[in-house]
């Protein structure tokens, strides 16, 4: 058995690199916006996606053959946002939440925007920005599960691996994060100087 020369390796080296760019490139606007999705802001989003790219290619080696590329650029996307929210010093972990009284305080929500037609005008606005600027207003880590599985339509299964969590904390986020954009939404329909909402 021959020695690899140095010409061989580079050319292994190549066809490596190539079937990077070939797996990961097509999902490079699909990671651009999921890191917008998470950091609102476009210029930390720029940096997130090189930053994602350049630790997936560091890490290729660990990317199982005939597995989602796209869904492991979000999971690396998605740990160097954290990372870099931690460094920052300014990622707080979730409160455990009671889902019974999160129960409750959601059908009051609802109960209190039908009463005063709120919930009607909702149903009939055109909601598309309130609803971006009501998601960038949710803590990360709401932020990440809804992106996951209401935008970009994962289970709650590839959430909770994506994310590194358990899948109860996937639901009970997911859950509690519906219910501020609710309330975040039924506060921009009051606000819009609607007639009928009192």
């Amino acid at each position: 058995m021959c020695p690899i020369s140095d010409r061989d390796a580079s050319r292994e080296e190549g066809a490596t690199t190539s079937d990077f760019e070939q797996l990961t490139m097509p999902h490079l606007a699909d990671v651009a916006r999921f890191a917008r999705s998470l950091t609102r802001d476009e210029v930390r989003a720029d940096d997130l996606v090189q930053d994602t790219f350049l630790q997936a290619m560091r890490g290729w080696h660990t990317f199982q053959p005939g597995s989602d590329p796209r869904r492991w650029l979000f999971t690396i996307c998605h740990h160097m946002f954290l990372r870099t929210i931690r460094r920052e010093a300014r990622y707080v972990d979730a409160p455990e939440d009671d889902p019974e009284l999160d129960s409750m305080a959601t059908a009051k929500a609802h109960w209190r925007a039908m009463d005063a037609g709120v919930a009607d005008i909702v149903d009939r606005m055109d909601l598309a920005d309130a609803l971006n600027r009501a998601l960038g207003e949710l803590p990360e880590h709401y932020r990440g599960v809804v992106v996951l599985i209401d935008v970009e339509g994962y289970s709650y299964e590839d959430a909770a691996v994506m994310l590194d969590v358990a899948m109860g904390t996937v639901r009970s986020r997911l859950f509690r994060a519906r219910r501020l954009l609710q309330d975040k939404l039924f506060v921009y329909a009051r606000d819009a100087h609607f007639t009928t909402a009192r």
